[in-house]
């Protein structure tokens, strides 16, 4: 007798507890499914509607998990910080050949050296030439480049006299013919056949000048030369170049 009850005793021990748990575990599992229903029910309707109302007692309960109440919603979490790159895709495919171009233009570079000065001057202490017509004096030059000019200067003394209207031309010459790049360098004295008063063989003597630029001279010698001669139209005098002072002639090579 005594075993039995023990036996009996030990079973009871045993199955009640698991029972009471079954119990527990079916009961939430209803509210749960209950729940559910509800929620699949009602999800985008009016909840006035005939298919999804309640009490306002049963609406306004809170649902129940495991016999504890669900609290309220929690405050949104921050931004997360932000992610890092990814890695690189791989090379794209070569794209096609572009149109063919327009045939350009042939350009020719030159490459021309600095320019360095070029000049020359001849002098003479005292020419005393009294010729009317002829070559006074003469200076040779060497031209680098084509395409530059010449730029002469002749000074000295120059004078003329003559009892009637007279006139006298002093000109430059290159290489024996005057300039055409673009005209004659030269420079003339007229003397008028002057009044009773006056006597009109005076004889003066004045330094003067005769300069000017000349372009289209090749490259190489020129013989650079000073002439004295008549103008055209007009009687010739007496002429006289360089008396008693120093004459010279400036030869310079210029770029264009």
């Amino acid at each position: 007798m005594a075993t039995v009850l023990a036996r009996l005793f030990l079973f009871t021990w045993l199955i009640l507890p698991f029972c009471g748990t079954e119990k527990a575990r079916h009961r939430e599992r209803a509210l749960r499914q209950r729940d559910a229903e509800y929620i699949e029910r009602c999800t985008g309707r009016d909840m006035g509607s005939q298919n999804c109302t309640r009490n306002r007692t049963e609406a306004s309960q809170p649902f129940h998990y495991n016999g504890c109440m669900q609290g309220p919603a929690g405050t949104p979490g921050r931004e997360g910080n932000p992610g890092v790159n990814g890695i690189p895709g791989t090379p794209g495919f070569p794209g096609r050949d572009g149109l063919k171009g327009e045939k350009g233009e042939c350009v020719r570079e030159s490459f021309e050296e600095p320019w360095k000065p070029n000049f020359k001057q001849c002098a003479w202490k005292s020419l005393n030439y009294g010729i009317d017509l002829g070559k006074i004096a003469e200076c040779t030059f060497t031209k680098m480049r084509t395409d530059s000019a010449l730029r002469v200067v002749f000074s000295g003394s120059l004078r003329l006299k003559c009892k009637n209207a007279c006139c006298q031309r002093w000109y430059f010459t290159f290489n024996g013919a005057e300039c055409t790049g673009p005209l004659p360098i030269e420079a003339i004295i007229y003397l008028d056949q002057g009044s009773p008063e006056f006597n009109s063989t005076i004889n003066i003597h004045r330094t003067s000048s005769v300069e000017g630029l000349c372009e289209g001279i090749h490259a190489g010698l020129v013989d650079v030369a000073v002439w004295v001669g008549i103008c055209p139209d007009y009687p010739r005098g007496d002429a006289s170049t360089g008396w008693n002072s120093v004459s010279r002639v400036i030869i310079e090579e210029l770029p264009k």
